[in-house]
């Protein structure tokens, strides 16, 4: 019976998790704030679930999702001057060119403690979908447009076999609707972009 309990439960985090997940990226992709406080509960179903799931980055990952949701939150709101809205940008070159560095060398070093520290069956591809998803986190929060393509090709591609090995098959159903909306949300946003220069 405890069994039968715990995949119930395993089953309606995972659930719940896809759809605050597709409910807080559908409104990012629209510029809509309380993307942030869905994103939370987001990630604190996926806390669980990827504890449970020996993916230890990944659940680590989501800790700081929080914390960065809560910046982002405030930054999407007090961020900006009064009665406007935090405009989207391209991310500075010098910060572009930091952030590729720290991407590696923090994927090299996170991959060899998973690799030592822990039973992870999948620890480079752990930590590398982890450094990538921190980078496109923060990038969102400061709402640089290039957070898009992060998530599209080094976070939500990469996730869809990562999750499929790992048996969280809901989860991996989830990562095409997110690369759809991510489209959207890039050209969106690349949209706000042209006709704030305007």
């Amino acid at each position: 019976m405890p069994d039968v309990i715990g995949w119930v439960v395993a089953n309606w985090i995972e659930a719940l998790g896809f759809a605050t997940g597709i409910a807080s990226v559908w409104l990012f992709a629209h510029q809509h704030v309380a993307a942030w406080p869905v994103g939370i509960v987001t990630s604190l179903c996926w806390f669980v679930l990827f504890l449970t799931s020996g993916l230890y980055a990944d659940s680590g990952l989501q800790v700081f999702y929080v914390g960065v949701s809560l910046y982002g939150w405030w930054h999407w709101i007090r961020g900006r001057p009064a009665d406007e809205e935090l405009p989207v940008t391209r991310t500075p070159a010098r910060l572009a060119l930091a952030l590729l560095g720290v991407t590696v060398a923090a994927t090299l070093v996170l991959g060899a403690f998973l690799d030592r520290a822990t039973d992870s069956t999948v620890p480079l591809p752990d930590a590398a979908t982890t450094v990538l998803s921190l980078v496109a986190y923060f990038l969102l929060a400061r709402k640089h447009i290039e957070n898009w393509p992060i998530w599209i090709f080094g976070v939500n591609l990469p996730y869809v076999a990562l999750y499929l090995y790992k048996g969280l098959v809901l989860t991996a159903a989830l990562q095409p609707l997110f690369i759809l909306l991510s489209v959207r949300g890039w050209l969106n946003w690349r949209r706000d972009m042209r006709e704030a220069r305007a």
